[in-house]
């Protein structure tokens, strides 16, 4: 007999099909190709699998806002999953279903089924009714899960006389469309009201394929108008050069005219992946809209502004109206930390600027859903370049929105201040965690030979643009400039270039041979930008290392600037480790038991570690504050977590 929970419809429908599960979390952009619905993400265990009427099983998503577009595109192609049953809420993947049904009549469910996630995984089969009740065949019996409680109904959500006025479609017809999916997404979030936002932020610019268009220029035919200040992300090609590039038209005017699109909704054309870095960026405390994964997880972390992971079409609707779900990161119990993670002490000496990626893109694994503190970080001094690199690796391998680093994140001048008094779980990463990571991004160490240097995801500020030209400087001096089989790209916005240009910075880059494209990015591009012959592209950027691969089909390395900048020179991927892995510690025995320990406060700190090896993550349950993490060591931490901080957090 089939075994029968219920579950709570995010997006209510009717499904059925093959069980395909997971326990990591997926972001359908740059891992699940829009067109055929391959998991193109080679990290994830489903890499390879096609989704196609199916229905996909998962924690919940993960990384990019554009997840949306994506679901959108799969829906429209029929290429879609049969449904989506999750462990927690998404808001990215229900709004891509939410878009398709308000605007294209397509749509499939997606169910949240809590603590009975995983009871999926011995299915063969699942079915989901529209009331939320999934249906499990091939499992065997658990009786107690037939009888498990429905969820708990949303609250009713309150409108101001704004809000009606827009809903009733008084304020003209894209408001109305905009307040309606508005609306839907706020139920989806049990938010009980909606605020109002300072800014927006754009990540829709981005094309993905028929259906991002088709909703801007719906938007813009009803009469949409941005009603607050609205930046636009960087797009899919660089607007200027597009055809001197030898990009094509059929990807070169669409994502052109969906720029162009947004422009006339009243956006400005900014261009950029990192638009924490242009005038009017938010201050802390501000409410904003913003979409791009990671600024909006630099946004809340780094500035102190309160802003959602917002999906993109969200992003948009919340442009139009000025208005966004109160909900999320921009609620006070939202922000605070659930999770401590404790650096170890052994590396601090030693790291250079591959450290914070590295680390930004393991604790996003650790943390998943989970906003987390981290610590022992104290004692270093973090540019605004590592933060940001941290903020791009972590928003990619972590749906949580954002992170807080004692000391030095304006929301934690020590850990207890980020936990807000509370207890949570501390877990204490190993150098060997950190080796693993690096590892992982650096991916392909048998690849010696480099065609490509790629830079700039997110887009470089004026200070890693002068931190490229003193690195080049040297060669010049000496009569070398990069290898002529190599190519290097620096992506960047129009803003930084200008100020790069002023400053003399691009000269010295160019006359090293550094080509500079502005209004795209790296999760964006691909032939020719990407040359063909260019079999091992190497970067500096963790959120392109986890994505490249499956977006270009290439090899990829990972290193510093400095070994950026050394492979420009020889067209040889460095060889060593950075130096803050010089000595790893050992890996535990083969198939030794992971010890537990026990949900503590701050105030206690032990002294716990965690798996030494990622994959070991990639099998636990969805994170609960009820739940045991796995460990297997131990790193004194007690005077770390507790040392009170002096440093004074500096506004970029």
């Amino acid at each position: 007999m089939a075994r029968r929970f219920r579950g709570e419809p995010l997006v209510a429908g009717e499904a059925s099909g093959e069980l395909l599960y997971s326990t990591v979390g997926l972001s359908f952009w740059g891992g699940v190709d829009p067109l055929s619905g391959e998991v193109i993400d080679r990290h994830h265990p489903l890499h390879g699998q096609r989704l196609r009427g199916k229905v996909l099983a998962i924690p919940g998503g993960r990384g990019s806002c554009t997840g949306s577009q994506v679901l959108l595109e799969l829906l429209l192609r029929g290429a879609a999953p049969a449904a989506i049953v999750l462990a927690r809420p998404d808001d990215i993947l229900a709004l891509g279903a939410i878009v398709a049904d308000e605007l294209f009549a397509a749509s499939l469910p997606i169910v949240c089924v809590g603590d009975s996630f995983a009871s999926l995984r011995a299915a063969a089969t699942v079915a989901v009714d529209a009331d939320g009740a999934v249906r499990l065949d091939g499992a065997p019996p658990e009786p107690a899960a037939d009888s498990a409680p429905a969820p708990t109904p949303p609250p009713r959500l309150r409108l101001s006389a704004a809000d009606e006025a827009m809903l009733s479609g008084r304020e003209g017809r894209a408001a109305q469309l905009a307040m309606r999916i508005l609306v839907r997404a706020a139920r989806v979030q049990r938010a009980a009201e909606l605020l109002d936002v300072a800014q927006a932020h754009l990540d829709g610019c981005i094309f993905v394929g028929r259906g991002s268009l088709a909703f801007a220029q719906r938007m813009v035919r009803l009469g949409g108008s941005a009603r607050v200040p609205t930046s636009l992300n960087a797009i899919s090609v660089d607007l200027r050069r597009w055809r001197a590039l030898g990009v094509s038209a059929a990807l070169g005017e669409p994502a052109s005219a969906l720029s162009e699109a947004y422009v006339a909704l009243g956006a400005r054309p900014t261009f950029t992946c990192a638009p924490y870095l242009l005038d009017g960026a938010p201050a802390a405390g501000e409410d904003v809209a913003w979409s791009e994964s990671n600024a909006v997880v630099f946004a809340n972390s780094c500035l102190g502004a309160r802003t959602q992971k917002y999906a993109d079409f969200l992003d948009v609707c919340a442009a139009i109206t000025g208005r966004a779900p109160r909900a999320g990161c921009h609620l006070d119990e939202h922000r605070r930390a659930r999770l401590v993670l404790a650096v170890p002490p052994s590396a601090l000496p030693l790291i250079d600027d591959s450290f914070f990626p590295t680390l930004g893109y393991l604790c996003g694994l650790r943390a998943a859903a989970v906003v987390p503190v981290i610590t022992g970080l104290e004692a270093a001094s973090p540019s605004q370049a590592d933060l940001k690199a941290f903020s791009a690796a972590f928003g990619t391998t972590a749906s949580a929105p954002m992170f807080h680093i004692a000391g030095h994140t304006p929301e934690a001048s020590d850990v207890r201040t980020a936990l807000g008094g509370e207890s949570a779980p501390l877990v204490s990463l190993s150098v060997a965690d950190l080796e693993e990571a690096f590892l992982q991004l650096d991916s392909q160490r048998a690849d010696e030979e480099v065609g490509l240097i790629a830079l700039g995801n997110p887009h470089f500020s004026l200070e890693e643009c002068a931190s490229l030209a003193r690195l080049c400087a040297p060669h010049l001096r000496d009569g070398r400039t990069k290898h002529a089989e190599v190519e290097v790209i620096l992506t960047l916005g129009r803003d930084v270039l200008a100020a790069a240009e002023a400053e003399g910075h691009a000269a010295t880059l160019r006359a090293f041979g550094v080509r500079l494209l502005n209004d795209t990015c790296w999760c964006m591009l691909t032939e020719p930008v990407v040359p063909a012959s260019s079999r091992t592209i190497l970067t500096n950027s963790a959120k392109y290392a986890h994505y490249g691969p499956g977006l270009v089909q290439r090899s990829f390395r990972f290193a510093s600037l400095a070994g950026c900048v050394s492979a420009a020179v020889t067209a040889r991927a460095p060889t060593s480790r950075p130096p803050w892995l010089a000595a790893p510690s050992p890996p535990p025995p083969s198939g030794a038991a992971p010890r537990r320990w026990r949900h503590c406060s701050a105030r206690e700190a032990p002294a716990p570690a965690t798996p030494r090896h990622l994959s070991e993550w990639a099998t636990m349950p969805p994170f609960s504050p009820r739940m045991h993490v796995a460990t297997a060591g131990r790193l004194s931490a007690a005077r770390t977590l507790l040392r009170a901080s002096r440093v004074v957090f500096r506004r970029f």
